[in-house]
């Protein structure tokens, strides 16, 4: 694999303005569940025109879990998440507790840009217990590590707990602040935004000289899908796409997909809801980044700043009959988003090299130092934006551990009716895959962690949808590729970047 070099980063930075020799700014803008390959991007048309066509869309950008709390721990941290030790959704199993806040939170790349000298800011959901009973030093509300502002951070804005629209709960810089329902003044995404605006604002006005790092995480589009009131109703004529896998059966696949029942009318209904009001939560988020560049622009300062757009993983709309949420290792879960324009970054351009959530902080690591840290999983794409990076990777690990109760087993007790059974997770939805993507290979195996020792294997030159499971009729391709896929679960910074 590559060692990235000083030298490469400044040569990447001179090729946009040779004359500013500042360090560039970072704006990071960050959504929560927005899928790409369903559409996700069509309503942002502004995004379209001030970011994609003036930079580089890496069109096979994927994450490594298709959850929110470790995914996000990976964007912070860069590492897998066997070494990110954040496996689920909750403080017992890794989200925002001690093993993260004693560990990875320690080593994230706010830390190192506020240790290269940046000014940093952190508006929006972080992690999905963050704040809450059971996370780090927060045994009850009220308790002083409730209210804590994670390492590297000089701006912090934070949500307390999981995604929402109202009703928002936001630590202030050690200040807790609940808000209520007034559509005027209330709004989640715009507090987020507002927050982010005032301090670009301040920054530009007394600190224009000291470079920035400025993350916007807004809860659009997660659940419970609510938009802005100036925004309800734009898309309802819309409808959610009929892809191919879209209500289809499930007979190959492992035995939670096995059990899911057909998507009824009334479903259907529901699933074209939750798309056109996704839409209409994007919406918001367009317009916040025509104002930030905006800002940028007025303020001269546009063009020595990344700007970087992404989610934290995909969405499902009915898709293997999986009526709406992610946790699978499907196309339309691990697909995201990802856009930058910035000093050097080629313009309206597309990129097909795989790009991972995991080397987000490596990559903003070395905007900040030169350097990508040993500690961290990922690499640094810069090379790969100027042409100087040939070699990269082909192939990456995809790890979910499924979220259950007891006794049955399943995300929700009792279980449901067999012929109306729509639960979307429960612990035998627990899998290593291996994604490979090359010009000769374009596959997916999946291992999972159930009874049968279930395997799932797709080719998606001729099967893109993920229709038809080959593993039965293919066990040399399979043993061969369980032996990639077993070193990946093992690797461990420096070695996940060379093998």
């Amino acid at each position: 694999m590559f060692s990235i070099t000083s030298a490469l980063t400044l040569c990447l930075l001179s090729g946009a303005a040779a004359e500013n020799t500042a360090k560039p700014n970072i704006f990071f803008l960050l959504t929560d569940d927005q899928d790409v390959i369903l559409g996700g991007l069509k309503p942002m048309k502004k995004l379209h025109s001030l970011v994609a066509e003036q930079g580089t869309t890496f069109s096979n950008a994927m994450v490594h879990t298709p959850i929110c709390c470790p995914s996000r721990s990976s964007y912070l941290s860069g590492r897998y998440l066997h070494n990110s030790l954040t496996f689920r959704n909750s403080p017992q199993d890794g989200c925002a507790n001690i093993s993260w806040a004693e560990g990875p939170e320690k080593d994230t790349y706010a830390v190192y840009a506020k240790n290269a000298g940046y000014r940093t800011s952190y508006s929006g959901k972080y992690l999905n217990d963050y704040s809450l009973p059971g996370s780090y030093l927060c045994d009850k509300r009220g308790d002083k590590g409730c209210l804590r502002t994670p390492p590297g951070w000089d701006d912090w804005h934070g949500l307390v707990g999981n995604s929402r629209y109202y009703n928002v709960s936001i630590i202030d810089n050690g200040v807790r602040t609940d808000y209520g329902t007034n559509t005027k003044t209330d709004y989640g995404p715009d507090l987020f935004f507002n927050h982010s605006k005032q301090f670009l604002q301040d920054h530009l006005a007394n600190h224009k000289s000291t470079p920035f790092l400025c993350v916007l995480a807004t809860p659009s589009c997660h659940g419970p899908f609510t938009p802005a009131d100036k925004y309800k109703g734009v898309f309802n004529e819309s409808t959610a796409p009929r892809t191919p896998n879209y209500n289809h059966s499930n007979e190959d696949k492992q035995w939670l997909m096995r059990q899911l029942s057909p998507i009824t009318d009334n479903m259907a209904t529901m699933i074209d809801n939750v798309h056109n009001n996704r839409w209409e939560t994007l919406l918001s988020v367009d317009d916040y980044m025509a104002e930030v560049i905006a800002m940028l622009e007025a303020a001269s300062v546009l063009d020595n700043t990344y700007i970087v757009f992404t989610s934290d993983h995909g969405f499902q709309l009915g898709n293997h009959r999986l009526p709406g949420d992610k946790r699978h290792p499907y196309e339309h879960d691990i697909r995201i988003p990802f856009l930058i324009r910035g000093p050097g970054v080629p313009v309206n351009v597309t990129n097909d090299h795989i790009v991972l959530n995991i080397d987000v902080a490596p990559t903003f690591a070395d905007i900040v130092s030169g350097q990508v840290p040993s500690t961290m999983d990922g690499t640094s794409f810069l090379p790969i934006l100027t042409g100087s990076q040939q070699e990269w990777r082909h192939d990456f690990l995809v790890t979910y551990f499924g979220q259950y109760q007891e006794p049955c087993e399943l995300q929700k007790c009792p279980p449901p009716n067999p012929d109306n059974f729509h639960v979307i997770d429960g612990k035998n939805n627990t899998y290593n895959c291996l994604r490979t993507l090359n010009t000769t290979d374009d596959s997916m195996i999946c291992a999972f962690v159930d009874h049968e020792n279930f395997v799932e294997l797709y080719n998606h030159q001729n099967d893109p949808y993920q229709l038809t499971n080959i593993a039965s009729s293919n066990g040399g391709i399979v043993a061969n590729k369980m032996i990639r896929l077993r070193q990946l679960m093992g690797c461990k910074a420096k070695e996940c970047r060379d093998l």
